[in-house]
């Protein structure tokens, strides 16, 4: 299996981080790691990670102003791609086609190609220019997973509420994540 995982200027940078090392524990899956400028700015104000820690995880990284990178084509096959966080930048991007950086025009394959993409919108309150924008990057293909709390499974702790969402989303890949905690309805109800 082959995956982009593309990390965005939204907040929550650490998210990517954190999909990143959840795919190394899948020895199968083929990383192919896009960080935008904003993202690499996030990590410095919410993170104590350097950039160097965060490529490290990923077994090929590609610079986003690369437009002739592999990636950028549909005859190099993949499975899809996860955008953790998606900034709204990013998904107005994946919305209107408009494939300026690599990340948006790995998305625009990915589409093209009838693979999947996850989106892990990252925004609080939702305009409505950004429900728009959402509505139509779904419409057009991709898994919106917002990066929601979870409660039912007791995830008291932020890493907690990570695993729950990288466990969400790894799932649309049909791969299970050991820390993800399903809901288990109680016996005899």
């Amino acid at each position: 299996m082959r995956l982009i995982v593309g990390i965005s200027g939204a907040s929550g940078a650490i998210m990517g981080y954190e999909m990143l090392k959840a795919l190394k524990e899948f020895p199968e899956v083929e990383t192919h790691l896009i960080i935008t400028e904003g993202a690499a700015e996030n990590f410095r104000y919410e993170t104590s990670l350097t950039i160097g820690e965060v490529k490290a995880l990923a077994d090929v990284v590609h610079d986003n102003r690369n437009l002739g990178a592999v990636i950028s084509s549909g005859s190099f096959v993949t499975d899809g791609m996860i955008v953790i966080p998606c900034s709204m930048k990013t998904v107005a991007g994946i919305a209107s086609g408009f494939a300026t950086n690599l990340l948006l025009r790995a998305a625009d394959v990915c589409l093209k190609e009838n693979r999947r993409v996850v989106i892990v919108p990252r925004e609080m309150p939702l305009s409505r220019i950004h429900l728009r924008n959402i509505k139509e990057a779904a419409d057009y293909g991709c898994t919106v997973i917002p990066p929601m709390l979870t409660f039912y499974n007791n995830a008291d702790t932020v890493e907690k509420q990570i695993q729950h969402i990288i466990g969400k989303i790894l799932r649309q890949f049909g791969l299970e994540y050991k820390a993800f905690v399903p809901w288990q309805p109680e016996a005899g109800r």
